[in-house]
């Protein structure tokens, strides 16, 4: 049993799942997962297209059911049927298309679905003031809140979407981030990271990614998935990219019981 394992085992996690399966008719998508969510750290989500990640994420943030095993959050069971169930946990999930409006400006798009209004009508400048404020969180270089999204760059929308998914509601208990740098250049990417780390210190993330290099870097710990299974429970700090390739293609055994 290593360091992490230990320290692990003094800490209680966030989230839990225990023999969690999932089948898309003849396809088991997700066979008897266990893995355990701790707060305030970046937990990376490894493994080859097909591994099951996005089903994974998928149950966490409501879009999918297990049809077996159980979920417990903060050590209670809770049942996650749709995506109001995960919210009002405080999952908050940036999907990688981000799901933005991109003819619309900053301030709209961070409150989309989330308004502020009196009487009917929209409190812009209480949103606009809030705004400011997610930006100066998120320490973006987003010049004016005016700006259409689609004139900003890669790294800049994701700052926008990260503000809508973080800090606009009530604050979330574990963010979920599907494939954030995913098509984004070295600077994009670098600022995205930086968000990451920034978000693990206060909250519990689950990173998904195919970049071993990025997932080392900002990740404490990860899981690795192959075909539906949990393939490894690695420390960051300890593990190497031919370990986590080959555990990826199925090579190595089963590391650990759970995450």
């Amino acid at each position: 049993m290593n360091s992490s394992e230990n320290h692990d085992q003094k800490r209680k996690p966030i989230l839990s799942i225990r023999g969690g399966s999932k089948r898309f008719g003849g396809i088991q998508a997700l066979d008897d997962i266990n893995l355990d969510i701790y707060g305030n750290e970046i937990l990376a989500l490894l493994g080859d297209n097909g591994a099951g990640k996005s089903t994974l994420i998928k149950a966490l943030s409501g879009a999918h059911t297990l049809d077996e095993g159980e979920i417990l959050f903060e050590g209670k069971k809770v049942n996650i049927s749709k995506p109001e169930d995960a919210h009002n946990l405080g999952i908050k999930t940036v999907y990688q298309d981000l799901a933005l409006f991109g003819i619309l400006d900053v301030t709209t798009n961070l409150f989309a679905g989330s308004e502020y209004t009196r009487w009917g009508f929209l409190q812009k400048k209480k949103m606009g003031k809030e705004a400011q404020t997610v930006l100066s969180h998120l320490k973006t270089t987003i010049k004016s809140l005016h700006q259409e999204v689609r004139s900003l760059s890669g790294g800049q929308q994701h700052s926008v979407a990260i503000g809508r998914g973080v800090f606009i509601g009530h604050e979330p208990k574990l963010i979920i981030m599907d494939e954030p740098t995913a098509g984004l250049g070295v600077k994009q990417s670098r600022e995205v990271l930086r968000l990451l780390k920034e978000l693990g210190q206060k909250f519990a993330v689950i990173f998904i990614t195919h970049n071993l290099e990025y997932a080392s870097e900002v990740a404490q710990r990860a899981v690795v998935l192959c075909s539906g299974r949990v393939a490894g429970v690695l420390d960051m700090a300890e593990a190497n990219h031919n370990q986590i390739v080959s555990l990826m293609m199925g090579v190595d055994q089963v590391v650990g019981e759970s995450v």
